[in-house]
């Protein structure tokens, strides 16, 4: 395939600008991230106190030493806890990702409870929900280090009692589908909670530490009167020689850590994990910093992206003639063939219909297909209502919506309107979606929402006989672009778990190889679906 010649020239104030912009919100990123670790570093006295190691610590001792690690969600719940951007601490008390333990690629969940606890936080449901969909989609080993106070009951709300169920079908799914799913209990594991242990395979439960039981001993004694401590109640003594719920007894976290990397070698998924490789782009990815503008209505050739992404930057463009703000290109990934879809433009007829004939062409052949946004959406206007938008569009749509290859999604740009959808946006369940951190997501454009509603504030006073009341219309403008602007960040919709984490553009590459490997190895992996979940005797 010919090798893509870029026109960016990496200097000059345009591209500076663009750089700091995108850097500063990169700062952003890794600010609120380092929050959610510095609070649960905080806690170090208190966990060392009862000989327990930290929650990031556990982790890093269960994970392969220099192994990759996906991390997903990290910035899920963000303003959810409190609308002050200061002081939100995202993450959902919990760590989560895709990583090796000893050789199986397994999806790994942390209970933080260095973070309130580890009681559940606002869309923390919602987080464990998509991870637990990842997991089955894509035939991943279950891992959870658990260690949760349960529901925070002074934030009580009965949508997330709901929720909650989903989780554990979900669990009791995974077991059924034939893959194995395993909780490491090193703390409290209490009242619905008790489940994440009780609908595992295998549970390790450490001595003196772990406890699991429905009702803890203030609730026990409320409800029935019953006094009891919690070790009699449900320790982790008591489950391993009494009630069987543990298969495994450990003496302190580190013992834990060390039966649930045992166990997980001993489990014979050790084939299929390995990353691919392929040449690295020819074209430097640190350019990719300076490539978008800070106003999304500036064009941005994403080729310039995409030769940053694949292998040797070698692209064979599709239809380069026709529809040509709507790329699609052929290239590998890591060796992998794949198809990419982007956008230098609004979606119009002729892109739409190309679109729909290249997904076609990849799920003919077999090849992955990746989405890259930065569109306004589908065109609007006369002539394209003339031509066919909506049919045209809806064709596509159609065809995202079928399409029978693995398709991950980036936004990298704006992703409006019915371009989202169009692009495989969150709605149609891409295996992965991930956002840069300067991408924007909406209905429309802020500043196009608050002209359209002052339009048919304006027409509808004049079809009344009435006044237009220009202050109030005014003021009506400045609020609809506030409620826009305030949702439209990659921060605020990861926070609504509407991606699966906002990444640096520099490791996009490295994530989506990932991600897409993870996709294709799930779809070849053999499992032993049985009728029921693994049932505890």
């Amino acid at each position: 395939m010919p090798a893509f010649e870029s026109r960016v020239v990496a200097a000059g104030p345009a591209y500076e600008e663009n750089r700091a912009f995108m850097l500063d919100a990169i700062a952003d990123m890794h600010g609120l991230q380092k929050r959610a670790r510095d609070a649960s570093a905080a806690s170090g006295p208190r966990f060392a106190k009862r000989g327990q190691l930290l929650p990031r610590e556990r982790l890093a001792l269960a994970l392969d030493e220099g192994a990759p690690w996906l991390e997903l969600c990290s910035l899920a719940g963000y303003l959810r806890d409190t609308s002050n951007p200061a002081k939100t601490v995202p993450g959902c008390s919990s760590i989560a990702g895709i990583g090796y333990v000893s050789g199986v690629r397994c999806m790994v969940v942390v209970d933080d409870a260095g973070i309130a606890a580890g009681s559940a936080q606002p869309m923390g449901g919602d987080k464990m929900l998509r991870l637990e969909a990842i997991a089955i989609k894509n035939r991943l080993p279950f891992i959870h280090l658990v260690e949760s106070a349960g529901a925070n009951l002074l934030g009580y709300k009965v949508e997330d009692f709901v929720i909650g169920g989903g989780l554990f079908a979900n669990l009791a799914r995974l077991s059924a589908a034939g893959i194995p799913v395993i909780a490491l209990t090193h703390g409290s594991s209490t009242a619905g909670g008790a489940y994440m242990t009780g609908l595992a395979d295998y549970v390790i439960m450490v001595r003196d530490r772990a406890k699991a039981f429905l009702a803890g001993p203030p609730l026990l004694k409320a409800a029935t009167g019953e006094v009891a401590t919690d070790e009699e109640l449900g320790g982790a003594v008591m489950h391993a020689t009494v009630s069987g719920l543990a298969e495994y007894l450990a003496e302190d976290d580190v013992d834990g850590v060390r039966i649930l990397r045992e166990l997980v070698g001993n489990l014979g998924w050790t084939q299929g994990n390995e990353l691919p490789e392929g040449p690295a782009p020819a074209l430097d990815t640190e350019e990719l910093l300076g490539l978008f503008p800070k106003d999304h209505k500036k064009p941005v050739d994403m080729r310039e992206v995409i030769a940053r992404l694949v292998d040797g930057s070698e692209m064979m463009e599709y239809k380069p003639l026709y529809g040509p703000q709507t790329v699609c290109v052929q290239a590998k990934l890591f060796g992998m063939q794949i198809g990419i879809i982007t956008n230098n433009g609004p979606l119009d007829p002729a892109g739409a219909n190309k679109a729909t004939q290249f997904i076609h062409a990849c799920c003919q052949n077999g090849s992955p297909l990746i989405y890259l946004h930065n569109t306004t959406g589908y065109i609007v206007g006369t002539e394209s209502e003339r031509a066919g938008m909506i049919k045209i569009g809806a064709k596509m749509i159609q065809a995202v919506a079928n399409a029978t290859v693995p398709q991950l999604t980036v936004m990298c740009g704006a992703s409006y309107g019915a371009g989202n959808y169009g692009m495989c946006g969150r709605g149609f369940t891409p295996d992965f979606a991930f956002s840069w951190p300067t991408a924007r997501t909406a209905v429309m454009g802020a500043e196009q929402a608050a002209l359209t509603m002052a339009i048919v504030m304006e027409d509808g006073a004049r079809a009344r006989g009435l006044p237009v009341d220009v202050e109030g219309i005014e003021t009506m403008k400045q609020k609809i672009i506030q409620t826009f602007e305030s949702q439209m960040s990659a921060f605020y919709t990861s926070g609504a778990v509407l991606d699966d984490g906002v990444i640096d553009p520099r490791d996009t590459r490295n994530v989506l190889g990932m991600a897409l490997s993870v996709c294709l190895s799930g779809r070849a992996r053999q499992v032993r679906p049985l009728t029921f979940g693994v049932g505890r005797m």
